[in-house]
């Protein structure tokens, strides 16, 4: 594959990517273990397709290589998804957006902690140009009884965190993880729901909209990614990966009229910032995904 056309499937997918703020707010009665049921049964079927198609079924045995850390990945993005579901149900798209994008800084600390990786002294810096962004968001979320989405938000950036940390541990490459994330959701939404006695029965407009979500925009967003992630820069990835955190914001403004508070965008740019400042001088090598 060429550069160019990596760099069109990585595009494709932030662009995919961007579009699940606008879906969510078309959702009118589904609860959060609703959607990440119905979603996590659209994404499912996706990404077994994709692993067949690359490795046939040897691929899907690749479930049971995944070891103990591909485990606790998959654990995470239980948080990951979940988290977000509830958080962009709880606040606004900007607010939700911005603090998933603190994830690469999540990833840092864990590495540092767990694998004992080194932190670049770049980014010490960007972790703490980022915090400040986050308290500032933060504290807009408790000024307006919108704390416990930015929690959310937090936890679901912490939970793709663990996973992105624990694909260094495991044996496996990431697809099965993501495939056994999606499994291990869909049994988390069965059970939330079962514990906090709400419907898994939803209308039918909101479960096509949850599927398709799942189907489309999250598992056909992380099949470009992971193509195209093949032959871009790992550094080049991040920025392109920034074009979701702009947009989401942008369309949902645009479509449904929502706005983001004067916190949310200050403390947008300090982590947005961070990002760009982080990503400056990193290895040029792109993560293996599939």
């Amino acid at each position: 594959m060429r550069y160019g056309n990596g760099v069109g499937l990585v595009i494709a997918a932030a662009l995919l990517w961007s579009l699940q703020g606008l879906i969510f707010r078309q959702i009118d009665t589904a609860e959060p273990w609703a959607i990440l049921f119905w979603r996590s049964l659209g994404m499912i079927p996706v990404i077994a397709l994709f692993i067949l198609w690359q490795k046939g079924q040897h691929g899907l045995r690749g479930l049971w290589d995944v070891g103990f850390a591909g485990i606790i990945g998959a654990f995470g993005l239980i948080f990951a998804f979940g988290g977000a579901i509830y958080a962009i149900q709880s606040t606004t798209i900007a607010n939700a957006v911005f603090l998933f994008s603190a994830s690469p800084f999540i990833t840092a600390l864990l590495g540092w902690a767990v694998l004992g990786e080194k932190v670049r002294r770049r980014s010490w810096v960007s972790i703490g140009v980022a915090a400040i962004g986050i308290a500032v968001m933060v504290q807009g979320g408790l000024d307006r009884g919108a704390l416990p989405g930015n929690l959310a938000a937090l936890s679901s950036a912490a939970g793709f965190s663990v996973f992105t940390v624990t694909l260094r541990r495991s044996a496996t490459s990431a697809m099965p993880i993501v495939l056994l994330g999606g499994i291990f959701s869909l049994i988390a939404g069965a059970g939330g729901a079962w514990v906090s006695l709400t419907p898994l029965v939803v209308p039918l407009a909101d479960v096509i909209w949850s599927t398709g979500m799942g189907a489309v925009t999250l598992a056909g967003g992380m099949v470009l990614y992971s193509l195209g992630s093949r032959v871009v820069p790992a550094a080049e990835l991040t920025l392109i990966s920034l074009l979701e955190v702009m947009l989401a914001p942008l369309l949902v403004w645009l479509v449904i009229g929502e706005t983001a508070s004067h916190a949310t965008m200050l403390g947008g740019i300090f982590v947005l910032g961070a990002v760009l400042l982080n990503t400056t001088g990193r290895t040029r090598h792109a993560p293996a995904l599939v």
